[in-house]
């Protein structure tokens, strides 16, 4: 008989204290939600200012000293303008499917009737039946609601994100004073600009391959006449940031609003296959090729990260759940100790591949490197401190 393998005690302790401290972060996560969604939210509108700013210094004739100016406002207004037509969308969406409720019912009946002829029921539930003791109008004027309480968490991403700004400018200093020597210092930054590239890699990504899935959508919602198609769009681009469930959604929510708006049932049949046969095309051809080693995770870590976020911080979560995998995983990397769960969460067994050498980035950080380096020069003439 095989003896069982044993354990040393400082292991078992270790482990022990690591799974504890895991615990008690998840508590504390779901406990500061309220507090915790808006600042994430902002950091993530920090990191896109900064990659929008880089994009326009090197792809622009616009001035280096105006790039970041212009990046913050092209940043903010987009945020405020997709919370606006969230809100007004839904708002006014909820209102005119009260309005129209009288022809939704028999609507709704007659599509039960029809389900039920095709199966051999002779006397099918009505509607009222299967939702007896549920207030439907209730429940879309509490989702209508919801939608506009995102714009008082606007309000909160707005208010951190302006401290945020206002705090970038110690943050050089603060690395410097951090990591005295250099080796550590350019190591940080290393780990930093990772980061970075995998959170702005999975954004570009989402928001073109959402673009491409929405030109088609809509095209498609025009050609057989669905109302509100502009804002049906603007929820595919939305949702399309949430993993696995938002292509639920884009491929769904349309087709069986279709079903209620149109007699026949051909329109909701186009739409469901047009949308579906999309989304297949660009998520297994179009976006691998896209996503490279910005986003090596493995798709049940994703999964996972989508219930955990979810769980802990709701929809904010769900849109922020790869970010922060992919986040999690290139620091979990950087550790002796904890580089084992990062091979775990990655795709490959590589969770930082190596990628070919940009020479305008390296261009940028041997720039960065050697600013932070007479930064340090400079504190040790007034300090006595060595770089």
């Amino acid at each position: 008989m095989k003896l069982p393998l044993t354990v040393p005690t400082s292991s078992v302790a270790r482990n022990a204290l690591v799974l504890i401290a895991v615990v008690a972060s998840g508590a504390a996560l779901y406990w500061l939600r309220d507090i915790l969604t808006p600042l994430a939210m902002a950091i993530f509108l920090m990191i896109m200012i900064d990659g929008v700013k880089r994009a326009i210094e090197t792809r622009t004739p616009v001035p280096s000293r105006f790039a970041g100016t212009a990046a913050l406002i092209l940043v903010v207004l987009g945020f405020l303008l997709s919370i606006w037509i969230i809100v007004d969308g839904a708002a006014g969406f909820f209102t005119d499917a009260s309005g129209v409720s009288a022809n939704i019912g028999p609507r709704l009946d007659q599509i039960i009737h029809d389900a039920s002829a095709l199966v051999g029921v002779a006397d099918p539930p009505t509607l009222q039946d299967l939702i007896a003791g549920i207030d439907v109008r209730g429940w879309l004027t509490q989702a209508a609601m919801q939608a506009q309480g995102v714009a008082s968490g606007a309000f909160f991403v707005m208010v951190y994100l302006g401290f945020l700004l206002a705090s970038q400018a110690g943050f050089r200093k603060k690395i410097v004073a951090m990591f005295p020597e250099r080796g550590a210092r350019n190591e940080a930054m290393e780990v930093f600009n990772r980061v970075r590239g995998g959170v702005e890699g999975y954004l570009w990504v989402q928001a073109v391959t959402g673009a491409m899935i929405c030109l088609v959508a809509w095209i498609l919602m025009r050609a057989v006449g669905l109302q509100n198609a502009e804002f049906w769009t603007f929820v595919i681009f939305i949702v399309g940031f949430i993993p696995v469930l938002g292509g639920a959604i884009a491929g769904c929510a349309p087709p069986l609003f279709a079903l209620v708006q149109f007699e026949s049932y051909w329109p909701a049949l186009i739409l469901l296959i047009g949308l579906q046969v999309l989304l297949f095309v660009v998520g297994n051809m179009i976006q691998p090729r896209m996503q490279g080693d910005n986003q090596n995770i493995d798709p049940v870590v994703v999964l996972l990260a989508l219930a955990l976020w979810g769980k802990m911080w709701g929809v904010p979560g769900m849109f922020l759940s790869t970010p922060l995998a992919v986040m999690a995983m290139a620091i979990l990397a950087e550790f002796k100790g904890s580089r084992w769960i990062a091979v775990l969460l990655s795709g490959d067994g590589e969770p930082y591949a190596p990628r070919k050498s940009d020479p305008r980035a390296e261009q940028k950080r041997k720039s960065w490197f050697n600013f932070l380096k007479g930064r340090g020069k400079r504190s040790h003439e007034k300090g006595g401190k060595e770089d």
